[in-house]
């Protein structure tokens, strides 16, 4: 394995970041702020507790997710995109540099961004709320993986796309949605039944739940089912990708 190229790869996508640090770390966490303080404050005052957590403290993992979702697919699409787009990603595969080397650099960058967000998010809202972790090794555990998975479906998605259009098709017509109707901001419990068990079709749901478990020990669904589904996403995308590498799919065109 080439590690030299992994890291040039690597560091390329780190240094952008650096350069546009409003956009790619300030402007999440102030979103995500936004929403905090917004749900926090205006639904918090009429919920004071769920599942014997506060309001508060209950909606930080959902926002972490969406946070860490929304970044992932955000920065591994647009790192593979670009290239495409101005056509310097011929330079990069006439290098001696195999597909599975840049796949590692791309991934690994845009999921070491998407943590960074998250590590500042969790910070942010300790500062407004009361937290506890009480399964750390399994909220680092969840963080990984869904930066890792998502960052994989996020090149997909920019290996995919042929425009700046089909780049954001995606993120906002389905994954937002989904992590929104996934409970980010209310437990599932609090649905009718017709909801819960339509709610429970949402492949994200099994995500925050797990995620918001390792926090306060309390989730929708099993855990075990939240592990399965999140190694089997992650097993999913490193599929299509080792299919679209093996085809040359929208690669080698």
């Amino acid at each position: 394995m080439n590690i030299h190229s992994i890291k040039a790869i690597y560091n390329f996508e780190m240094a952008r970041t650096r350069r546009t640090v409003l956009q790619s770390i300030v402007s999440p966490v102030i979103s995500t702020s936004l929403y905090f303080v917004v749900f926090g404050a205006a639904i918090g005052s009429r919920i004071t507790s769920v599942e014997g957590v506060s309001y508060g403290a209950f909606i930080v993992p959902g926002l972490m997710i969406l946070s860490l979702m929304t970044q992932s697919i955000s920065n591994a699409s647009f790192g593979i995109y670009f290239p495409k787009f101005t056509g310097t990603i011929y330079e990069l595969l006439s290098a001696p540099v195999s597909y599975f080397e840049i796949m590692l650099g791309y991934v690994g960058a845009a999921a070491t961004k998407s943590l960074i967000v998250g590590s500042i998010i969790l910070i942010t809202a300790a500062f407004f709320v009361d937290l506890q972790i009480m399964h750390p090794f399994w909220m680092v555990w969840f963080l990984l993986m869904t930066a890792i998975t998502f960052s994989l479906f996020g090149f997909i998605i920019g290996i995919w796309a042929d425009n700046f259009e089909k780049l954001q098709l995606i993120p906002l017509l389905i994954v937002t949605p989904l992590v929104f109707l996934g409970g980010s901001f209310y437990s599932i419990s609090m649905l009718p039944d017709l909801w819960q068990k339509i709610t429970l079709l949402n492949p994200v749901l099994y995500l925050i739940s797990g995620f918001r478990w390792s926090f306060y020990g309390v989730s929708d669904v099993s855990v075990s089912v939240s592990l399965i589904m999140i190694t089997g996403f992650l097993v999913g995308c490193s599929a299509i990708i080792w299919w679209i590498f093996k085809t040359g799919y929208q690669i080698k065109q």
